[in-house]
């Protein structure tokens, strides 16, 4: 299993949001290139970024800052926040993006998501069903997490993977943040009901066993970020979780 290590800037710095409420962010870092570094010194082949100004204003607004981060570090890297457009994805792969992840788009403008699958190799795309729970039933989140949408988690996660989308991002917002521990019922369904697809868990990682038990689920990749920036494991730790 993968690990991606997580960088989510906020005017270009490295912060952490709790349940995606972007007014409990906590900061920690000014320097995201460093933050990267000691990641790749940890051992890291890969990089999971996430501009939060551009999820939420819908356009790419930390593309130099991301640029610098890939470049400096070397890592391959995983970016979203923002992407709505072919423009965007071109931008972004050409700042040297291993992946690019489409969230909203895929919801509330599905012409637009396919042309951007169309324009660019299925390999490149990571597909961001985050979600929130309304009585029980996953609905998909947009608009950097704001909002709750109608459209059903699963028809959605149907209808992009016979697009040739292999590669799915899926967040529980109720988890994200709070070190609280992954939804694993979740993750443990989804590889069940989907096992072509491979699956990026994000959300509650806090400890060591955390990442052993979504490596038992068969998962293809975590991401984890407050428990790294909390020193509640490093990411080398992580990375020899057998």
């Amino acid at each position: 299993m993968r690990i991606y290590p997580a960088i989510d800037l906020i005017e270009g710095k490295c912060v952490r949001l709790f349940k995606g409420d972007f007014t409990k962010k906590k900061e920690y870092s000014a320097n995201p290139v460093d933050t990267a570094l000691s990641f790749k010194e940890n051992g890291s082949e890969y990089i999971h970024i996430v501009d939060l100004d551009g999820a939420k204003s819908g356009n790419l607004k930390q593309i130099d800052i991301i640029k610098k981060i890939i470049k400096e570090s070397g890592l391959k890297a995983q970016v979203g926040g923002g992407v709505r457009s072919d423009e965007a994805v071109k931008s972004l792969i050409d700042s040297g993006a291993d992946k690019i992840i489409i969230g909203s788009l895929a919801v509330k403008d599905p012409l637009a998501a396919e042309s951007v699958i169309k324009n660019t190799e299925p390999e490149k795309i990571t597909l961001g069903l985050d979600i929130m729970w309304k009585k029980n039933i996953p609905r998909i989140a947009i608009n950097g997490w704001t909002q709750a949408g109608d459209k059903d988690f699963y028809e959605v996660l149907k209808k992009y993977s016979a697009l040739g989308i292999r590669h799915i991002l899926c967040t529980d917002i109720s988890r994200d943040g709070t070190l609280e521990g992954p939804n694993f019922a979740l993750y443990k369904s989804l590889q069940i009901y989907f096992p072509e697809l491979n699956f990026f868990a994000s959300g509650g990682i806090s400890k060591l066993d955390d990442i052993a038990k979504l490596k038992k689920i068969g998962l293809f990749a975590a991401i984890t970020g407050k428990a790294i920036y909390e020193n509640k494991f490093t990411v080398r730790e992580a990375l020899d979780v057998n």
